[in-house]
């Protein structure tokens, strides 16, 4: 496991990126879908489609947004992708290689993002998976539920993610 003193970067995602952001983004399903016992071709392809469509989504829904791949010692490691609204920004994602998980990579990434998100005085915002353990990293940092998220609706609402903010000066850090 490599530890966060090694360099920590971000540049630009351009299309010569492709590759490694879909190897990013497999491993970050690859124990669910180890789960489902499912051939090798047949996980490539689910993941392809998957993948395809969370990126045309989120071109769509975050037009703008800032993409970012996270180098450590120069190496791509993981991505950051965020939007930096006037009156908020928010965190779409972030992901690091297995190796470079637990490492405090992604601790430096946020806090770097939550300095920058308190010089602008806006509250950064995020979703997160209820049962991720990246979770606990963020409510680590501050992060609380959204006021609207803290009162589940109806049942039949049941959200597999959680919706968090992260409020600069007293109440937030």
């Amino acid at each position: 496991m490599l530890r966060a003193t090694l360099p920590v970067t971000l540049r630009p995602a351009s299309a010569s990126d492709e590759a490694f952001l879909f190897t990013l983004y497999a491993s970050t399903r690859e124990g669910e879908v180890a789960m489902w016992g499912w051939a090798p071709a047949q996980r490539d392809a689910f993941l392809r489609m998957q993948w395809m469509a969370q990126g045309r989504d989120w071109a769509t829904r975050y037009a703008g947004a800032d993409h970012r791949v996270v180098l450590v010692d120069g190496a791509p490691a993981g991505r950051l992708l965020v939007t930096r609204g006037a009156k908020e920004w928010r965190l779409v994602d972030i992901a690091l290689l297995p190796a470079h998980r637990r490492a405090g990579v992604g601790t430096r990434l946020l806090r770097e993002l939550m300095d920058e998100a308190a010089k602008a005085h806006v509250p950064l915002r995020l979703r997160v998976l209820s049962a991720s353990p990246a979770r606990a990293l963020y409510e680590r940092l501050g992060f609380r539920p959204e006021p609207a998220a803290a009162t589940p609706g109806p049942m039949t609402d049941a959200d597999p993610y959680l919706a968090m903010e992260w409020l600069p000066g007293p109440r937030g850090g």
